[in-house]
């Protein structure tokens, strides 16, 4: 690892109260340190849209400042002055944008397990038992794999069945998801699905600092041919061995799309926005499956639901939005 990346991952632990704020870590996306006071912003540009993941991860007194910083040299300067849309905004970043003229809507909910509470036992959780119970019959069996392990390149293989199986249309989404390979690897967690000696499915975890540290719940794949509740066998083992080291939270990550609602919009949001996103929630699984992603995490018995935002500089355009979707692989 460089001395760059080395201190990147420096300051997000140190600033990133984000439970998905391991994802600036993605190869492609950029980390910009302001000059004034320390700390990072993770963005992607694509033509005239700057696309930021997260707030400004910095200090909460240096939080105006480094957004500050990045409007005026990153968003503004150069020949081409772009526009700003931010994307996975907590609660505490809403007033932030609104005071910078931004339109600032709900896109969905992220979900959090204290695994100090957690339990098996009670109706909330009779799914995950029957899922598990049923993969443990057919032979699943599930392990963690060291990030320089040679079985990285079986996990290669699930890739490209796991995206055939989705249809040729389907591109693999990107930017608010994480990946295996890039900066962040050496910090992520593999537990692997195995049925007869063959890797039939897999899923990565990557580290949550902040208020509530712990890891986050990231890639899922598997083949056609895994049993009935692999992924979930995956989820229980990796969730037990996180609690038995200590670990405080398990967070599950955003599902776009769902928990919308009225309560949770802030002042400034676009009441159009507001209709398409409830539309796509309703009728938009070729866009997201955001009900079957829901439904797979509230079978956890998450304790916290919470709402994530986007922001649009200059209001809601529609060139802003398809850039968005554009940039995620969503369409």
């Amino acid at each position: 690892m460089t001395r760059q990346g080395a201190g990147e991952i420096t300051l997000l632990g140190a600033h990133a109260d984000h439970p998905s704020g391991a994802l600036a870590l993605n190869e492609a996306t950029a980390r910009w340190s302001g000059s004034r006071v320390p700390g990072i912003v993770a963005y992607r540009r694509s033509g005239r849209h700057v696309v930021q993941f997260g707030g400004p991860f910095a200090a909460t007194a240096d939080r105006g400042a480094l957004l500050d910083e990045f409007l005026d040299r990153v968003v503004a300067g150069g020949a081409r002055p772009a526009r700003l849309t931010a994307a996975q905004l907590r609660s505490d970043d809403v007033g932030l944008y609104e005071a910078r003229g931004c339109t600032v809507n709900q896109i969905g909910t992220s979900y959090s397990i204290a695994l100090s509470a957690f339990t098996l036992r009670g109706r909330r959780l009779a799914k995950v038992r029957q899922n598990v119970a049923r993969a443990r019959r057919e032979g699943v069996t599930v392990h963690e794999v060291d990030s320089r392990s040679p079985e990285q390149s079986e996990l290669d293989a699930v890739d490209t069945v796991w995206l055939k199986a989705k249809g040729r249309h389907v591109k693999e989404l990107s930017f608010l998801i994480g990946e295996r390979g890039g900066p962040g690897a050496a910090l992520r967690r593999t537990f692997v699905a195995r049925q007869e000696g063959r890797v039939v499915g897999y899923v990565t975890y990557s580290p949550a600092w902040g208020a509530r540290p712990g890891w986050l719940y990231d890639l899922t794949r598997r083949t056609p041919q895994a049993p009935v509740g692999t992924i979930e066998l995956v989820n229980l083992t990796a969730l037990e061995m996180f609690r038995a080291e200590g670990t405080a939270w398990l967070h599950l990550g955003l599902t776009p799309f769902a928990g919308l609602s009225d309560r949770h919009e802030p002042a400034s949001a676009s009441r159009r926005l507001n209709r398409v996103l409830r539309l796509v929630a309703e009728h938009g699984r070729a866009v997201y499956p955001a009900r079957t992603q829901e439904a797979f995490k509230l079978k956890w018995d998450p304790q916290v639901l919470e709402p994530e935002y986007a922001a649009f500089q200059g209001g809601v355009r529609p060139g802003a939005v398809w850039n968005l979707l554009r940039l995620t692989n969503s369409v």
